[in-house]
């Protein structure tokens, strides 16, 4: 058989094209790809949910790949450990309730978790804006990060969705852009807080305790968490991230059961 590039092409559009026709009303969109937003998709795609996830980089996983100072290791505790083993990531017990793992095989695994279990990854594609209708978000504004490095006037497209949620780390995008332009949110002054410094144990603890809506269907998981609610930032050490992304996936998975009735 014969290789001919128009086919090629052709093959490559015409699956993309009807991917993306797939996912512009969507139960979750997904603002970044990190570890904890991917533990998200996982717990919410499994729970019957179309979720999508949309990375403004090439590579998903966010901080992950780089471990520590780009050495490739990461370290989880001995409570959120299962989260990793859950697909299939081989930990080493290091001693002390410490757990380590190489970080390329981490973020590898959680992509494909993510993917596996439904959920669908756009990389290159930037949240840049929301949807907001009746006081409540209801979905995102995305154009193509090539668009936004570049500084281009392009119009973007809108994605419609339940809910969303912003992985987006330390910046908290999404949720600068939901103080813009609707005003208060559900922080103790009404705006973003501010991450603080690095303080490994309080920022794992406040991670997870800091996962929640902070505007009608807008939710924050991972680092956002902390720089949203003022707490510090905890460094190589993942088991907090991948615990909020679990928790914001109950949060949510409560919410819609609410919603119904059921």
């Amino acid at each position: 058989m014969g290789i001919d590039e128009i086919k090629i092409t052709r093959k490559i559009v015409e699956r993309f094209t009807d991917e993306f026709l797939d996912n512009l009303d969507v139960d979750i969109v997904i603002a970044g790809a990190g570890p904890a937003s991917l533990t998200a998709a996982r717990y919410l795609a499994k729970s019957g949910m179309k979720v999508t996830i949309f990375e403004r980089k090439l590579t998903p996983g966010g901080g992950m790949w780089g471990g520590g100072m780009t050495f490739p290791v990461i370290v989880v505790q001995d409570g959120s450990k299962h989260l990793l083993e859950e697909i299939g990531v081989k930990l080493t017990d290091a001693g002390e309730g410490y757990y380590t793992a190489d970080s390329v095989e981490a973020a590898s695994k959680l992509i494909a978790a993510a993917i596996d279990a439904g959920a669908r990854l756009f990389n290159t594609i930037s949240v840049e804006d929301v949807v907001i209708r009746e006081d409540r978000v209801n979905g995102v504004v995305i154009n193509s990060s090539a668009v936004e490095v570049a500084g281009l006037h392009v119009d973007p497209l809108a994605i419609r969705s339940k809910y969303v949620i912003d992985g987006t780390g330390h910046p908290a995008e999404v949720v600068h852009i939901v103080q813009r332009k609707a005003g208060r949110l559900s922080t103790p002054s009404g705006v973003i807080e501010g991450e603080k410094s690095m303080w490994a144990e309080m920022g794992e603890n406040m991670t997870v305790e800091n996962t929640m809506e902070v505007y009608p269907n807008l939710f924050v998981t991972g680092m956002c968490c902390n720089a949203v609610m003022g707490s510090p930032r905890m460094g190589p050490i993942f088991g907090g991230m991948l615990l909020s992304g679990k928790r914001v996936s109950e949060l949510i998975i409560e919410k819609e059961m609410s919603r119904k009735g059921t």
